[in-house]
């Protein structure tokens, strides 16, 4: 069975080699927002041959095609993620990395009214949030 991925490469025209259907399956199966070389490691995994210019080279067809989402975090590499379904927000902890993903409708509503009161009509917009844990007392 096709990943949710691989389906949208598929609708887009895109040839799918093999290779391109293993990359397409790991970046579907993420939970988290690998960069080349950890979509390049769980490649490998799976096709031994499969190279990181390889992996490269797909993930910026992903990208231009708009089946992909790239982030930059703060890390100095570039991460991604499936284009969701329904959007959401991110939260970066800067001491371990990891990343959380989150939507709050009161957030979605200021930023409207921001654009709104500035004579805009918002029609994106990404939200990336950089903390560090709170002291628990």
């Amino acid at each position: 069975m096709p990943s949710k991925l691989e389906r949208l490469c598929i609708e887009r025209g895109m040839k799918m080699t093999g290779q391109r259907k293993v990359i397409a399956q790991v970046i579907s199966e993420s939970h988290d927002h690998p960069d080349v070389e950890e979509v390049h490691r769980r490649a490998s995994r799976i096709d031994s041959k499969i190279s990181i210019a390889t992996v490269y080279r797909t993930m910026r067809l992903f990208d231009e095609a708009g089946i992909v989402e790239k982030h930059d975090f703060r890390d100095g590499r570039a991460r991604y993620e499936e284009i969701a379904e329904t959007h959401h927000d991110h939260l970066i902890d800067l001491k371990s990395g990891r990343v959380v993903e989150f939507f709050n409708q009161e957030i979605e509503n200021l930023q409207r009214k921001v654009a709104n009161e500035l004579g805009f009509e918002l029609v994106d917009h990404r939200l990336e949030l950089y903390a560090v844990p709170a002291d628990k007392k």
